[in-house]
């Protein structure tokens, strides 16, 4: 994985949370807390705990060559807690034959690697909420506006850009909702000691994994959960959700953004969306981290739901892929997400060009709604059938439907004097065609808004997003 291509799709927040330093230190803090919780229930002395925990500071040890011993040794912990003890020993012999007691490697890997992923759910929890904020603000200002609703791909009929929005914020809330369900019992100590049963500590175990839960304020654990994977496996996938979502706005923008459409555009300026050959180009170059995202995100879920097939009491292969693939997938997640919150409040809404949009088509879009209307008084099929003959027209001659119509209800004479040309020329009104979406639309952003206003006055994690 090349750290360049990384950092430019993700954020400088994300890529921190999960580097050498940040992970190093989160696995020194469970040896610290460890020690310290040992030594209070009296399994180690306490002169052993403080020595140890004197030591546990990342930039004391030679991280790049810790790291690369670790694909010989097996694991970051081997190497990490031979330095620490070497470290630990320069001051202390004794307390050197403390480090690590009755624990193992993947406690103290797994426990590093809750405490980062508390990190990356407190920044994602908070650049949701930014996010939909943004997107309801947008939806206030300019919700009523008629646009075009579009079904595989093709216009189909009018809505309103706040019903369109509801599709994008709707998704979002749910995920945050499912977030802050999924994110506790994920952030779990892990501490069992070689197979679980951490014997080492015998009947001083259950208080000693207390405390090291109190001093790192995680959820105390049941008991090890070495091989049973559930918990974050249903974290990742409601990140991986939440990702999907963020690539379904991010095409709808963009879609919205191309230049012959028009209707949405991103920010510009400051560097913002250039070519580096066409001066004229206005690249959604949020939409495409976000897109690019989505992309990357299915691909470690699917790996992580595959890991967790472990073996036994330790898994092989499985536990170590797993590691990796949840790092890769918060860090494409949150720049997925951290791109879309930066531009939403800025988006451009282009309501004129909306409205020539809708009218570009020629009245075609209110057939459905001209074929109703005339259905009441010459019947369902023969109602169709006039419209869809009155569109080929439409097409072929370049008319718009409206005037097509009224000429049709003109010169039949059983279709003469049943309808008022008013009434009917009325249904080629995009604002009229438009209050049927508002109607669904503004309980559904009210609604929403309540909820997200609850969300953001209690968030969970946010003391880590600082």
């Amino acid at each position: 994985m090349s750290l360049v291509f990384e950092s430019f799709l993700s954020t400088p927040e994300a890529i921190a949370a999960f580097d050498e330093r940040a992970v190093v230190q989160a696995m020194l803090d469970f040896e610290a807390a460890l020690a310290r919780a040992q030594a209070e229930e009296g399994v180690i002395p306490a002169t052993a705990a403080a020595a140890i925990a004197g030591v546990c500071k990342a930039e004391l040890f030679d991280l790049p060559a810790i790291v690369g011993a670790s694909g010989r040794a097996g694991s970051l912990a081997i190497p990490l807690v031979k330095k620490l003890t070497e470290t630990v020993a320069l001051f202390d012999a004794e307390a050197a034959g403390h480090v690590h007691w009755g624990s193992t490697s993947q406690d103290v890997i797994d426990t590093a690697l809750v405490i980062v992923t508390r990190r990356m759910l407190a920044l994602i929890d908070r650049d949701l909420s930014s996010l939909i904020g943004a997107l309801l603000d947008l939806a206030e200002r300019h919700g009523d506006a008629p646009v075009l609703g579009r079904t595989l791909l093709q216009p189909a009929q009018v809505v309103s850009l706040g019903f369109k929005a509801v599709e994008w914020i709707a998704p979002l809330v749910r995920s945050q909702q499912r977030l802050r369900h999924a994110g506790p019992p994920a952030l779990r100590l892990q501490l069992g000691g070689a197979v679980g049963t951490l014997a080492v500590m015998g009947d001083k175990a259950e208080a000693v994994v207390r405390r090291v839960a109190e001093a790192l304020q995680l959820t105390p654990p049941a008991g090890a959960w070495h091989t049973q994977r559930d918990e974050l496996a249903g974290l990742a996938c409601a990140v991986g959700v939440l990702t999907g979502t963020l690539g379904k706005i991010a095409k709808d923008i963009a879609l919205m953004a191309q230049g012959e459409v028009g209707e949405l555009a991103e920010p510009s300026g400051g560097g913002r969306g250039g070519s580096s050959a066409m001066p004229h180009k206005r690249n959604p170059v949020a939409s495409m981290l976000a897109l690019a995202g989505a992309l990357r995100t299915p691909q470690r879920v699917a790996a992580l739901l595959a890991a967790m097939v472990q073996e036994h009491e330790r898994g092989l292969g499985n536990w170590q892929a797993e590691l990796a693939e949840s790092a890769g997938l918060y860090i494409a997640a949150h720049g997925a997400l951290k791109a879309l919150a930066e531009v939403a409040p800025a988006l451009q809404v282009d309501a004129p060009r909306m409205l020539r949009n809708i009218d570009a088509l020629q009245g075609l879009v209110f057939a459905e709604a001209v074929a109703m209307r005339l259905a009441g008084r010459i019947g369902k099929a023969r109602a169709h059938a006039l419209l869809e003959q009155l569109s080929q027209h439409a097409v072929a001659q370049g008319r718009h439907l409206r005037e097509l119509t009224l000429e049709a209800l003109r010169d039949d004479d059983t279709l003469r004097g049943q309808f008022e040309p008013a009434d009917v020329a009325a249904l080629f009104d995009p604002a009229q065609a438009a209050q049927r979406a508002i109607a669904v639309a503004r309980p559904q952003l009210a609604s929403l808004r309540q909820t997200a206003q609850a969300l953001s006055q209690s968030p969970p994690w946010s003391r880590w997003s600082q």
